[in-house]
């Protein structure tokens, strides 16, 4: 079957543009910058998990900053109540009526920064707002921005002061990745200062760039073979021996999705079997259920759950 053959159009353009600033900001994290742009265009959300000061703020500011849209960030503490988020309903005495006061949540690019700090009752208000975007308060619907993507941090569970996150606030998430800290060479020009962090992304995107990336994401060919390895990887997960709920179907979707952002981002208008491959462990080790011998057997589950998607992927046949 022959494929569609790449090329370079105005919009690949742009996306390596926007990746070329960013990584001015953040240096020698061009794959996580790539897999962060690929969430943006995929419509999802990203989840970023690491230790304090590896540059997770930094990217999600900075990825924020090189698109003209409108960013709020809101830094999550245990304090932190839901209307804090969505706003509150005040009344104005001189006019005799009620006034929805609308918060942060009604931007573009909400930053949810060390997402896990916040209780559980706090998390869960991000719930309608990352799946239908749209918020519900006293009764009424307001839609938020279009378009609407959070850019949650969060700290390691092993951390002072955090919550875990839901299962199904972890599925609104399209990918998760992780930082890990700078190769040594990159590391030293961050202890001398020699990188722009200091002023931040030039907007690269308009508002209107990005939607039409988006849509243009959404168009990317998926051949019947690799929708049935996304298929067949999602099914593995379900059959796996150290797996007690697997990849449901919403995040096989998610992949689905993942992978044509992914394919636009390389500069491709159809998907690979080495997306499938390469995206796996980020869309769909966060949406599974590890069973009680897995977790007692490992000392991080998080790493579990990557390491039992590299083994689908190492034994899964992928088409050629």
């Amino acid at each position: 079957m022959s494929q569609p053959q790449t090329s370079t159009t105005p919009e690949t353009s742009q996306i390596r543009t926007l990746l070329d600033e960013l990584e001015t900001l953040l240096l020698g994290k061009r794959r996580k910058l790539e897999y962060a742009v690929t969430c943006l265009l995929a419509e999802g959300h990203l989840l970023i998990e690491d230790v304090p000061g590896v540059g997770k703020t930094t990217l999600a500011k900075s990825l924020a900053g090189g698109v003209k849209a409108s960013f709020k960030r809101v830094q999550f503490t245990s304090d932190l109540l839901p209307s804090d988020l969505i706003g509150v309903t005040v009344f104005h005495q001189a006019r005799s009526e009620f006034e929805f006061k609308k918060g942060p949540i009604f931007t573009n690019v909400l930053l949810a920064d060390e997402i896990n700090r916040a209780n559980p009752k706090t998390q869960s208000a991000l719930l309608e707002a990352m799946h239908d975007a749209q918020i519900s308060h006293d009764g009424e619907t307001h839609q938020l921005p279009q378009p609407f993507f959070v850019v949650a941090t969060q700290n390691s569970k092993d951390n002072h002061g955090t919550f875990s996150l839901p299962e199904s606030q972890l599925d609104r998430f399209l990918m998760k990745i992780h930082l890990g800290y700078p190769a040594p060479a990159y590391e030293k020009r961050v202890l001398k200062g020699d990188y722009r962090v200091t002023m931040g992304a030039r907007a690269r995107l308009s508002l209107a760039d990005l939607q039409s990336l988006q849509a243009m994401s959404r168009e990317v060919h998926v051949s019947d073979e690799v929708l049935d390895f996304i298929y067949r990887v999602v099914k593995a997960s379900r059959e796996h021996a150290g797996v007690l709920v697997g990849v449901s179907p919403r995040g096989g979707m998610a992949l689905y999705r993942a992978c044509q952002a992914l394919a636009l981002v390389r500069g491709r208008d159809f998907v690979i079997p080495d997306d499938v491959r390469e995206l796996t462990p980020f869309v769909c080790a966060h949406r599974v259920l590890l069973n009680h011998s897995q977790i007692m057997t490992t000392v991080n589950p998080d790493e579990s759950a990557l390491q039992i998607f590299r083994e689908i992927i190492m034994n899964l046949n992928a088409p050629s």
